[in-house]
């Protein structure tokens, strides 16, 4: 019973400001996490003692859930955290010291740090068992939700910022005045250059999803084709959203009489969009123009669960076509 209770009993850790846990929060594998020796910091205990407390629930704990770093991540991300900690942001200075500690022994494999994924951290709550754990974890769920609104509201600034990092790199290969660099690297942003290729979209960005399609629309110059298996009428009304002069066409894999019907009175009122039957494609397919892009949700259903959007590169509409 005095193991049991021995967690519940460390002293309750005061509030951490929300800013100070998204300091925390690192991307490793793609992921969001938080390692084990800052979690056990905010919920008071030892690191090995919460590491304990996961063994003995291993089976709660799947891969998605929380993973070992390798020795190559501590040093990435030790060299990560120092760059910003040298940028100004001090509070940081304790895990540089940490992985420092961890790199010297992870040497001799004793020990490299565990990462939680924020579906891990929850888990934890109920592990730890105790008041501040269950106070901590929705402090720490909070600063994961912040970073993730933050990310969503931030995606386009980010590829803009790469666009032009890209940019500036294929142009240092040519022996350009800087002028002439600095001309050149704006004439391709403002052309478009830095219009989303690929990205991820979350559950409720409703919104976002429905600019992100209608931006796309809105660029075409010549035509639109949509090949999407769930049609309806919403579809039509973003697909309106075109130029004067562009075309639209939809493929997809059963015309009910309904849908036929909304075809029907649509293109009797506004700017006819074809509608062809076609049941060979499982992905839905944007193609603006030659540009192609693979969304992984139907149009109609875009912002009420996480998709992923991406341009094919080396594929144009009319070599898509000619697949059909």
């Amino acid at each position: 019973m005095a193991k049991k209770n021995e967690i519940a009993k460390v002293e309750s850790a005061s509030i951490q400001p929300l800013e100070n846990i998204e300091n925390l929060i690192h991307v490793i594998r793609g992921k969001q996490v938080m390692l084990d020796v800052d979690l056990a910091r905010l919920y008071g205990v030892e690191t090995k003692r919460l590491n304990e407390q996961v063994k003995r629930n291993l089976e709660r704990f799947p891969e998605d859930f929380m993973f070992q770093l390798s020795k190559e991540e501590i040093d990435f991300l030790r060299s990560q955290i120092a760059t910003i900690e040298n940028a100004g942001s001090h509070v940081l200075r304790s895990q540089i010291v940490t992985l420092e500690k961890v790199d010297m022994r992870g040497r001799h494999v004793k020990y490299m740090p565990y990462a939680f994924t924020e579906s891990g951290i929850a888990m934890l709550s109920g592990v730890l068992r105790s008041p501040q754990a269950v106070s901590m974890n929705i402090q720490i769920m909070r600063a994961f939700v912040a970073m993730r609104r933050f990310l969503a509201s931030n995606a386009q600034v980010f590829q803009r910022l790469e666009v032009m990092e890209r940019t500036q790199l294929s142009l240092l290969a040519h022996q350009e005045s800087t002028d002439q660099k600095v001309e050149e690297i704006f004439r391709r942003l403002d052309e478009g250059s830095a219009k989303p290729t690929e990205g991820i979209l979350f559950d409720g960005q409703i919104f976002d999803a429905y600019k992100f399609v209608t931006e796309r629309i809105r660029e075409a110059k010549k035509r639109i084709v949509l090949i999407d298996n769930y049609i309806d009428e919403t579809v039509l009304a973003m697909l309106d959203k075109r130029g004067k002069d562009v075309t639209a066409k939809v493929y997809t894999k059963n015309i009910s009489r309904q849908l036929s019907l909304d075809f029907d009175k649509h293109n009797a009122q506004y700017a006819p969009i074809e509608v062809e039957q076609f049941d060979r494609a499982h992905d839905r397919f944007l193609c603006i123009d030659d540009t192609v892009y693979l969304i992984g949700a139907s149009i109609k259903d875009l912002g009420k669960k996480w998709f992923g959007f991406t341009k094919i590169d080396g594929w144009t509409t009319d070599e898509l076509l000619s697949k059909m």
